[in-house]
């Protein structure tokens, strides 16, 4: 899946979580992109900027960005996307 399609998959699936935190990875071509959304209602305990740069890191990528609600960030090792996911949820439960 194209990075660019990764945000209407978070959008919507904040929108039927209702309260929650969504984070989609995808390998493109051996590399990573990873998107991550806050809902709204949690956007001032937790930020999808902390959370995709956590990730990120996983990927063996630099960072990432965008809004409390919603960010992006890619990496060069996209097998590791799985391991993408775990550090967040690692980041979460910690």
């Amino acid at each position: 899946m194209p990075p660019r399609d990764l945000r209407a998959l978070v959008d919507e699936s904040k929108e039927k979580l209702g309260s929650g935190v969504v984070v989609f990875a995808a390998n493109n071509d051996g590399k990573a992109a990873l998107a991550v959304g806050v809902s709204q209602d949690l956007t001032d305990r937790m930020s999808a900027v902390d959370l995709v740069r956590v990730g990120s890191a996983a990927l063996g990528g630099k960072g990432g960005g965008g809004r409390a609600d919603f960010a992006q960030a890619g990496g060069p090792d996209g097998a590791s996307a799985q391991k993408a996911i775990e550090a967040i949820k690692q980041s979460l439960a910690g």
